[in-house]
């Protein structure tokens, strides 16, 4: 017996055929069904990786956590990988973006602004509010997913999701 899970038997107990998609994939990563089949989940991404971002996620594909900081796009998980699974690092890195959650402390009027003082493009800001506690405001045109507002935020109100999740 191996101790890797079966990943068909496990798919089709959950009702599905194909592997789910996780929130956060690696940057450059080609779509779920490529990069599933073409990974062998050695773990060179893992070990490339100076953020220490990546984990091994459901069935052992590396996936990324933001809660453990944010991803620089410094591409080192593509250039290691022997597989074609990624696409060319010269491309956008993916179409992702912040959400923030209800548990945000600013819409419970807690003075904090982490995901802002976090938010390198600053695409997080607070614009002042006449007899209020300021509230977050993201501007998905300038985010790019990198995550660095979820490792800060206190709350964990924070997500990273794709623009097909929403």
């Amino acid at each position: 017996m191996t101790s890797e899970p079966d990943l068909s038997r496990r798919r089709w107990l959950k009702g599905g055929l194909a592997p789910a998609r996780p929130e956060n994939t690696l940057p450059w990563a080609k779509d779920w069904l490529r990069f599933t089949d073409g990974c062998t989940r050695c773990g060179d991404c893992l070990a490339a990786c100076p953020e220490r971002i990546i984990v091994q996620g459901d069935g052992g594909f590396p996936v990324l956590d933001f809660g453990r900081g944010e991803c620089t796009f410094c591409g080192r998980c593509a250039e290691t990988c022997g597989q074609d699974i990624f696409s060319a690092t010269t491309e956008r890195p993916w179409r992702q973006f912040a959400q923030i959650g209800a548990s945000c402390l600013a819409y419970h009027g807690v003075h904090c602004r982490s995901c802002e003082d976090s938010c390198e493009p600053r695409a997080i800001c607070f614009k002042p509010q006449l007899g209020a506690i300021s509230r977050p405001e993201l501007d998905r045109e300038r985010c790019n997913g990198c995550g660095a507002c979820v490792a800060g935020c206190p709350a964990t109100a924070i997500k990273i999701l794709t623009q097909e999740s929403t």
